[in-house]
């Protein structure tokens, strides 16, 4: 791959999206995109080593709650999931550790949609963002692809004067079926309140769209001291911008359910990258574009298993499907395995052995 281009690089994503494709006609990989899929885009910055490192930089990321600077490149990923199905990576692009992170959504999320059509998704698409990706071109990108949209919106004067306007009747408690983590202090919160109301987003651009703002706001965590009550309620408020037409809470939980891209970028950095091996930025170009079709593939191999794989994480099907503890033996022109007895996952195993090599279908007449 050290001889890599830029242009070998854009053939292998083409290849990458063809396999997406082929996988999901062939195996349950999307369970249910024929009525409901999402489109998740995010991206990171996993820190690289060495002077040599072509694109590297100092970028900025999160971490523990706390933003930091730190010198790495900068992939941005596209996944696609349903409700029944683990996420998928659908798109990829390998940036310098110093870009924003909205550079190249528009055109990696037009192309992502493309290929969760080419998968199967001829129902509803809901693209799903953080407010880094909460831009006009974003948003138009899924208005002329004829997709659904929920993103983030950074938060400025006019936003705020709008989530004040908003009644104090307005707003709806809501309980999620497990703690999730708030982004702004790190903590785990399981109920908040919310509310919605209608804004135009992009008014001094030529992205101008109108759709609803829902709002989620949580309560601060800063009791008084002992002894004495609280002068006044004070709350964190966290605002989207969607055109779905779910109800005001399915909308936010919905939207809250982006996280599973962190599921992905979990399951990649635990496997390819943990490192970009190369000093040359298309190298490591090709390594992610590799690195989401071993992940693919993956998943795929889960789905073959049976269902108590179709979601777990990719640590765990490598461990009880991929490295297989077994003793393998020669018998004149034939190879024999012999798998460990007692083996909790000897089901999905033979499962998965029987499906990748039962013999072709005949063929038509």
């Amino acid at each position: 791959m050290r001889f890599f281009t830029w242009g070998h690089t854009l053939q292998l994503e083409a290849a990458a999206r063809d396999l997406l494709a082929a996988l999901a006609a062939r195996m349950p990989l999307l369970p249910g995109a024929g009525q409901l899929a999402y489109v998740d885009v995010d991206s990171l910055l996993p820190r690289v080593y060495g002077h040599a490192k072509q694109g590297a930089a100092f970028g900025h990321a999160k971490v523990g709650g706390y933003n930091v600077r730190l010198r790495g490149l900068s992939p941005l990923v596209a996944a696609i999931s349903t409700p029944q199905a683990a996420p998928v990576v659908a798109a990829t692009r390998l940036r310098g550790g110093n870009a924003g992170s909205a550079r190249a959504a528009a055109s990696l999320v037009k192309q992502a949609i493309s290929t969760a059509r080419a998968c199967g998704a001829t129902g509803q698409i809901l693209v799903r963002a953080d407010s880094a990706f909460g831009s006009g071109p974003v948003v138009s990108a899924c208005r002329k692809a004829g997709v659904n949209f929920s993103v983030t919106l950074q938060t400025n004067p006019k936003l705020r004067a709008a989530i004040d306007d908003i009644g104090k009747s307005a707003w709806t408690p809501v309980r999620y079926p497990g703690a999730v983590r708030d982004d702004d202090t790190g903590q785990w919160i399981s109920d908040a309140e919310v509310a919605e109301t209608v804004y135009t987003a992009f008014e001094t651009t030529t992205h101008k769209i109108t759709a609803r703002l829902v709002v989620r706001r949580v309560r601060e965590k800063n009791p008084a001291p002992a002894g004495q009550e609280e002068l006044f309620p004070t709350w964190r408020h966290h605002a989207f911008l969607t055109d779905t037409r779910l109800s005001t809470v399915e909308a936010d939980l919905t939207h809250r359910a982006h996280a599973i891209i962190e599921q992905l970028f979990a399951d990649l950095i635990d496997g390819p990258l943990a490192h970009m091996p190369s000093g040359r930025f298309p190298a490591n170009a090709a390594w992610l574009t590799l690195a989401a079709m071993t992940h693919n593939l993956t998943r795929a191999t889960a789905t073959l298993a049976g269902p108590a794989h179709a979601k777990t994480r990719a640590a765990t099907i490598r461990r009880q499907l991929i490295n297989v503890p077994a003793r393998i033996a020669h018998r004149a022109r034939r190879i024999i395995v012999h798998l460990p007895t007692h083996w909790p996952w000897q089901t999905a195993w033979q499962q998965l052995f029987t499906a990748a090599h039962a013999p072709p279908a005949p063929a038509g007449p």
